[in-house]
């Protein structure tokens, strides 16, 4: 069983920023991919942002790339999205995922588990 914990959403004014972090238990977490996908009212969940288990390999989505950064410190056992330039757009609660196979896709269902969410919300 692998237990993700989000954190640091909030409100914020567009502009601005704010940095996510998951805490992941378990003793192999240096070994997951990590995902980022957020789910706006009415709207499905997509995906943000992916980091492979080694941190060589990262994606974005078009819409947050050159705003929104992935990192990871395995020494914590978490992952951060810091999070920049902040548009009313990118409102949501905000899902971090682990992918057991370290793969890091884009795709929802290749994710293991899940956290709880945080919000997200961008607004003057």
């Amino acid at each position: 069983q692998v237990q993700l914990v989000e954190s640091g959403g909030g409100l914020v004014q567009p502009g601005g920023s704010l940095r996510l972090s998951c805490e992941a238990s378990g003793r192999t977490f240096s070994r997951y991919a990590m995902g980022w996908f957020r789910q706006a009212p009415g709207k499905e969940r997509e995906f943000v942002t992916a980091i492979n288990w080694s941190g060589g390999s990262i994606s974005y989505a078009d819409s947050v790339k050159g705003r929104f950064t992935i990192s990871r410190d395995n020494a914590k056992n978490t992952v951060y999205l810091q999070m920049n330039s902040l548009k009313p757009e990118d409102t949501a609660v905000y899902y971090c995922a682990a992918d057991l196979r370290g793969r890091g896709t884009m795709k929802r269902y290749e994710y293991d588990y899940w956290g709880q969410g945080t919000q997200v919300t961008v607004s003057s």
